[in-house]
């Protein structure tokens, strides 16, 4: 089983795609529990409004990807998710938003994420999803010791780059909406910064695939990795398939 991270967006063309080898590997572990259509956990964080659109969004896609049934819990910024978002789920997808918000909504539940993950459990991160997966995971912020790296309507509320503990599904810290959102340079920052040591930061429509010893590319955009040489920030492409 695998741990996707996608960059966001929303793209029809690169959805289905996208989604539907995580349904499948939530149909292989469901086969396991004697359930032939795979349950999908979806956690999703917002006032009553976004939750309202972002559920029904979720759910069209999945079933749009290959057979299942989602199951949807929204809580709201402030409020955490509880050990019930788990049960009887064959695959959990974590979606989009704030992400600082996202990552509290999992504080109580941390250890619990990564033992059902390391037990199998495939995982979906879309943005705020992808970025708390990481170890050290940057959650928002538009300056560096207060000089802009990114554009401030990027910062997601937050003024300086904020790095977090966050999942540790991945050793990798995570950005996202990269060639969008022009996020690529706030990771450079902080890498140049020392805030993390390196990373990816992954465009929209477009996932990042980690599983037993292999990282996969796929959909419309690029991954950019991000490495601190000793004498400067590098950087190249990981590609696609696109």
């Amino acid at each position: 089983m695998s741990i996707h991270l996608v960059g966001g967006g929303w793209d029809p063309e690169w959805t289905g795609p996208i989604l539907r080898p995580f349904v499948a590997e939530g149909e292989a572990r469901a086969a396991g529990a004697g359930r032939v259509v795979p349950r999908i956990g979806v956690a999703l964080v917002g006032d009553d409004e976004t939750l309202a659109e972002l559920g029904p969004r979720w759910t069209t896609a999945l079933k749009g990807a290959a057979s299942c049934e989602p199951v949807v819990t929204g809580v709201a910024e402030g409020d955490r998710f509880s050990s019930s978002l788990f049960t009887d789920v064959d695959a959990l997808l974590v979606g989009g938003g704030l992400t600082p918000a996202y990552l509290d909504a999992f504080t109580p539940l941390v250890d619990e994420v990564r033992l059902l993950v390391a037990d199998g459990l495939p995982y979906l991160g879309f943005s705020a999803g992808a970025a708390i997966a990481a170890e050290r995971a940057v959650i928002g912020g538009w300056r560096v010791d207060g000089v802009p790296v990114v554009a401030d309507d990027a910062g997601e509320d937050l003024d300086e780059v904020t790095v977090a503990a966050g999942l540790a599904l991945v050793d990798l810290t995570i950005d996202v909406h990269a060639a969008q959102w022009g996020t690529l340079s706030r990771l450079i920052a902080a890498t140049e910064a020392g805030l993390v040591p390196g990373g990816l930061a992954i465009d929209e429509s477009t996932v990042l695939v980690v599983g037993d010893g292999m990282l996969r590319v796929d959909g419309r955009g690029s991954v950019w990795q991000v490495e601190d040489s000793g004498d400067g920030v590098l950087v190249r492409t990981l590609g696609g398939d696109g």
